[in-house]
């Protein structure tokens, strides 16, 4: 078991998503950053869907009944054992009475701590990952409190002691100042010289920016769409469209940019100008309130290629690991 002794500013139970349901709307969830979450998983010898705890800005303090191993990636929160600083981004044994802290971010938003065996949560529709805005999955639906406590699964891979990730497949969230999107579904709404101030601005991470949405903040969008007289069924802003389908990663445009991300609503009436691609969600998970960001319009064939690459550094690490 692990007690929760501080439970940090918003400390959650996530794994890879709750897929397949959609249609209903439900999102995925699941960890912000995939990477950073599969990784962790992977140091301590878990299947990579198996939950961690995903910890935002400042992590929590925890004491461990039992011994196992562990491993934190993401953010730097300056983990430390028992006081004693341990390394990021590799695999860490803990012993029964040891107590495992964190600190305030460094760079990035979001760490994930796995063990060796993953937190053991009931699985909710598939999943164990935690829906904090109806109260499901993870620990009771909610982000952990002081005093919760957690069980840990039974291993079944290795977890090598001391395991950790070369540098060069750490990534540097200090530098994910462009975020890659392929236009559309509702870009047909901008002007010419919307469309090019959109791509062209420097957006502003707001301090609404959460798992629900990444808020921006800059100039003002309405100039940027065509005049039009709105259809029925629509609203009357501008940015009002007859109500559709959102993405995860759809920029839906209400009031300011809005990224859609793992927790957010699965539809409504504001125009989606793009969609960010998956792999860069990850750096975006990890951008600081008051961080300018830009977006780099890219074709399908170019995402998938992304995509196809990453999925190929992710499979080199693991391989990495298992040597």
């Amino acid at each position: 078991m692990i007690e929760v002794v501080e439970s940090g500013l918003s400390t959650t139970v996530q794994d890879t998503g709750r897929y397949g349901h959609y249609h209903i709307g439900m999102p995925p969830s699941g960890a912000m950053d995939q990477y950073a979450h599969k990784v962790a998983n992977y140091l301590v010898g878990n299947d990579e869907s198996a939950a961690t705890l995903e910890m935002t800005y400042a992590g929590p303090d925890l004491e461990f009944g039992e011994d196992a191993v562990v491993a934190a990636t993401g953010a730097d929160m300056e983990p430390k054992l028992n006081g004693e600083p341990v390394p990021m981004w590799s695999a860490v044994q803990v012993e029964a009475g040891d107590t495992l802290s964190f600190e305030f971010a460094t760079e990035g938003v979001r760490s994930y701590l796995s063990v060796a065996g993953g937190i053991d949560v009931p699985s909710i529709m598939g999943s164990q990952s935690t829906y904090t805005l109806i109260g499901i999955g993870g620990y009771e639906g909610r982000a952990l409190e002081d005093g919760d406590t957690l069980a840990i699964g039974e291993a079944t891979g290795s977890a090598p002691v001391g395991a950790s990730v070369d540098s060069e497949n750490v990534p540097d969230y200090a530098n994910n100042d462009t975020i890659r999107v392929v236009m559309g579904l509702c870009d047909y709404r901008l002007t010419d010289e919307g469309r090019e101030e959109f791509l062209g601005t420097e957006w502003k991470v707001s301090d609404e920016a959460d798992r629900v949405g990444c808020r921006l903040t800059g100039p003002d969008i309405e100039p940027m769409f065509e005049k039009r007289e709105q259809p029925f069924g629509a609203g009357p802003d501008a940015t009002n469209v007859v109500d559709l389908g959102y993405p995860v990663g759809s920029i839906q445009m209400a009031g300011q940019p809005i990224i859609l991300m793992q927790d957010a609503v699965t539809g409504g009436g504001y125009a989606t100008v793009g969609t960010v691609i998956s792999i860069d969600r990850n750096m975006l998970a990890q951008a600081r309130t008051h961080r300018n960001i830009t977006f780099e319009a890219i074709d399908i064939d170019e995402a998938l290629d992304a995509r196809a690459q990453h999925d190929e550094q992710l499979e080199s690490v693991r391989t990495a690991l298992l040597e």
